[in-house]
């Protein structure tokens, strides 16, 4: 058995974004349909410590973090690194890798492999050759997409691996939980 992956991820949800490429993955990759749109903010690593000391972690960094938009630019792929394709944040990444570094820490922390980049997933596949295909069917549909592109990122879910490329929603995360609204 592999041992337990965690991650932080903030859903696209309810949104013509999410759908656009809900629908192309399940088009070009379909034994990945089920996985939704999300933009991951800590990629897959081990625990260090418990779900539940890792929960408190991410609920009290994220109180004092602001909502904020994002906003999406071209299709990209990592190619040769991975076969992934995906929608770089082209607006406010910034805000998106300090959360990430905010995140990384205590029972979060990780070193990982490759830079942290903020990217909506299209689709991840086993070839090069397949990423290639599928990074240039993605890149003529978003030329043709013409839905919003950006999307604000008000909620983490702090997720596990269940195996077989799927992932258990252990809690919801809000941001600016612990901030005083402007209006009062």
């Amino acid at each position: 058995m592999e041992p337990l992956s965690y991650a932080v991820v903030a859903y696209i949800r309810n949104h013509p974004l999410a759908r656009f490429v809900e629908d192309l993955r399940a088009e070009l990759h379909p034994p990945h349909a089920h996985l939704p749109a999300h933009v991951t903010v800590l990629p897959p690593r081990p625990l260090h410590g418990s779900e539940a000391e890792a929960l408190a972690r991410l609920e009290a960094h994220c109180r004092g973090v602001a909502p904020f938009e994002v906003t999406l630019g071209e299709v990209e792929s990592f190619i040769p690194t991975t076969p992934t394709v995906f929608i770089r944040v082209a607006h406010a990444a910034y805000r998106l890798r300090e959360l990430h570094d905010l995140l990384n820490a205590n029972s979060l922390r990780f070193d990982e492999p490759w830079p942290y980049m903020p990217h909506l997933t299209i689709v991840k596949v086993d070839t090069p050759s397949a990423a290639d295909q599928d990074l240039e069917i993605s890149r003529q549909r978003w030329r043709r997409y013409h839905g919003p592109r950006s999307v604000t990122i008000e909620e983490l879910t702090f997720v596990r691996s269940a195996g077989d490329n799927r992932w258990l929603d252990l809690a919801p995360v809000p941001l600016g939980a612990g901030l005083v609204s402007s209006s009062r």
